[in-house]
């Protein structure tokens, strides 16, 4: 997915930047105490190659119509025989105060004890309220189940089978780490790391975190 810089910048919310060495996110976010799964991003690694997205469509069976995962191809700068690209994941951020939930008619969308934003399915009766909530644009109507539907981090297809979310598992460059959010793990990525968080006016703080990075990508490969 190509997007030109004008539109992306437009579209913009609050860019949070933290330094990274030293500092605890628990501490310096002011999250929830309680249990939260988060995904990590890290632009310097990713590659846009889109095997993360293509993956999930195949495990998920998301429709042609529909998609739960993608990565936005920014062009930043325009060279002779390059372009400079900023690679963005566009996904649920699984944010507090989440608009998708608090707009629900019949309890559909829902939290679960992980902190994953999910959708119940057999409790949605298709009236796309929370699609039209979402500031991030990340769900949309099934046409063949006729629900909503977006990332929930592959609950059901591969977290109930103790197994990482499938963009996790297939990333050749390793750029996606998840996990919980107080594990060792996560933690010592994001005190040793600088990055940010994106978030859109109407949506609470986000658990998908971010290392900025951009890539210049040979004409001839676009």
């Amino acid at each position: 997915m190509t997007y030109t810089r004008r539109k992306f910048v437009i579209g913009m919310g609050t860019v949070i930047f933290f330094s990274g060495p030293g500092q605890s996110l628990l501490a310096a976010s002011n999250k929830t105490s309680q249990v939260r799964y988060a995904m990590i991003h890290d632009e310097t690694l990713c590659n846009g190659c889109n095997l993360c997205a293509r993956a999930c469509r195949k495990v998920n069976h998301v429709p042609d119509q529909g998609s739960r995962l993608s990565i936005a191809h920014i062009p930043v700068s325009d060279h002779e025989n390059e372009t400079q690209y900023h690679f963005f994941r566009q996904s649920c951020q699984h944010c507090e105060d989440a608009p998708c939930i608090e707009v629900c008619p019949t309890g559909a969308s829902w939290r679960d004890d992980r902190g994953i934003v999910r959708v119940d399915k057999p409790r949605c009766i298709g009236c796309s309220y929370c699609i039209g909530a979402c500031p991030y644009q990340v769900r949309y109507l099934n046409p063949v189940t006729k629900v909503a539907d977006k990332c929930d981090f592959c609950a059901e297809s591969r977290l109930a089978k103790g197994f990482a979310p499938i963009c996790v598992n297939v990333c050749p460059q390793n750029a996606l780490i998840f996990g919980r959010e107080d594990s060792e793990v996560v933690q010592n990525w994001l005190k040793n790391n600088k990055y940010y968080e994106y978030q859109l006016k109407g949506a609470g703080a986000p658990h998908l975190y971010r290392r900025f990075g951009q890539h210049l990508i040979s004409k001839d490969n676009v």
